[in-house]
């Protein structure tokens, strides 16, 4: 990991796409009023951006059954369009924001989770820092929990031990694994003032990525269906761009652990934990 600035690569991205900026946010039986409120704070943030080239699409990509998204709060002068993709059943997440990656025609492609709120400037200082450091593939950002401290979701190649204890054990049997969570979640680096350069790994919840390196990636591998598609998404960005942690980009995310969601989610984060570890490589201890 190198947290000092990168040199300046050369390159014409001049070329941009007709659309500067478009959205992917995947749903299956959402909460609703967090939905609304990541589109009402969505809405607040691209209205600060009045250089950006045509107008934003949202794509909305339904996992669930048809009606869910009857009542979405969209305003009728929305500063972006929209485009509902439903039909094909819960392929999972990763499938799921493909099914918008594939027909994206932008110069920057957000991945964004329908539990996150924006702040109002947020993207207009991502889209300076991607637009000033063209090297950077994908912008990650500093991440509040519901309390508003800071969520470390940059992360170090992970560990089983790491998993288990970060994902299962109640906080009270943490307390002996204390210094090697933190280590695992980068808190020796990541803070709320200093870019860092080349975390292995940013979490899924906001990914903002130049759409070029994206579409040469494939987007989501379609094998995860849910959990550790972030992670793997990140190893392979970093083998073709670079990754940036952006603290001056700011967003509340009000997701929980597969622990605490039951006996389906745990399979799944053990599935996907498997699959993982089986391309990248195990590490126990």
């Amino acid at each position: 990991m190198n947290t000092t600035s990168p040199p300046r690569q050369p390159g014409d991205r001049s070329a941009a796409p007709s659309i500067a900026l478009s959205i992917s946010i995947v749903v299956y039986r959402p909460d609703t009023a967090l939905l609304a409120r990541t589109v009402e704070t969505l809405e607040a943030a691209l209205a600060q951006l009045p250089d950006v080239a045509g107008r934003p699409c949202l794509y909305l990509i339904d996992n669930g059954n048809p009606g869910e998204l009857a009542d979405l709060p969209v305003p009728s002068d929305a500063e972006f369009d929209t485009v509902v993709i439903k039909g094909h059943g819960n392929v999972g997440y990763g499938r799921g924001h493909n099914l918008a990656i594939e027909r994206a025609d932008s110069r920057f492609h957000l991945i964004l989770n329908p539990d996150v709120e924006l702040n109002a400037d947020g993207l207009r200082r991502a889209l300076a820092f991607l637009r000033d450091l063209p090297e950077t593939g994908l912008l990650a950002p500093w991440i509040g929990g519901d309390d508003g401290r800071q969520q470390f979701l940059c992360h170090r190649y992970p560990t089983v031990l790491d998993l288990f204890v970060r994902g299962f054990l109640p906080s009270a049997l943490r307390r002996p694994f204390v210094r090697r969570l933190a280590r695992y979640e980068m808190r020796d680096v990541i803070g709320d003032k200093d870019v860092v350069w080349d975390p292995p790994i940013v979490s899924g919840c906001f990914m903002l990525f130049r759409t070029d390196v994206l579409k040469s990636l494939r987007g989501f591998d379609p094998c995860y269906f849910l959990y550790f598609e972030d992670y793997d998404l990140s190893l392979r960005t970093r083998r073709v761009a670079r990754i940036a942690y952006v603290p001056s980009v700011r967003i509340l995310h009000h997701g929980g652990g597969a622990g605490r969601k039951g006996s389906v989610h745990i399979k799944l984060f053990v599935t996907s934990a498997c699959r993982f570890f089986n391309r990248f490589g195990w590490k126990w201890l």
